[in-house]
């Protein structure tokens, strides 16, 4: 388990703060939403959690294994319905492999990436497309 405190300070604006460590963030509903779009929005933070939970994901198997991921990166792009109900319709992930991971294990990370719990909790109906680019 994972306590995790949200006060609402009004305005369409949360702050969230992790109880273990306290570390705090705001949330901000998003300017095409009523918001002011002057912070993450929630379904933003779904967008961040895919990301950050395939690069770790893959850090850690990679970590195991002995092979260098520091230098990866990742963008995320979000695309909300454009009817009712709100919701996100997909996310493309594309990533920017760091220079030196061998062929034969890129087939292992990026079917991690593709399988990390942040993937196997978004509802079916979120179209994924994710993208694994390498130098050279």
């Amino acid at each position: 388990m994972v306590p995790i405190s949200i006060a609402y300070n009004g305005e369409l604006r949360c702050v969230a703060t992790h109880d273990k460590s306290g570390v705090q963030f705001i949330t901000d509903a998003p300017t095409d939403n009523q918001g002011k779009g002057e912070s993450f929005s929630p379904t933003d933070l779904v967008a961040t959690a895919l990301g950050a939970c395939m690069i770790t994901t893959m850090g850690i198997a990679a970590q195991k294994d002995g092979v260098q991921l520091a230098g990866t990166a990742i963008a995320i792009e979000k695309h909300m319905t454009a009817t009712p109900p709100r919701k996100i319709a997909k996310l493309v992930a594309k990533l920017q492999m760091a220079s030196g991971i061998p062929k034969e294990y890129r087939v292992k990370t990026e079917s991690i990436g593709r399988n990390c719990p942040v993937v196997k909790s978004l509802h079916p109906d979120v179209e994924l497309d994710i993208q694994f680019h390498y130098p050279g």
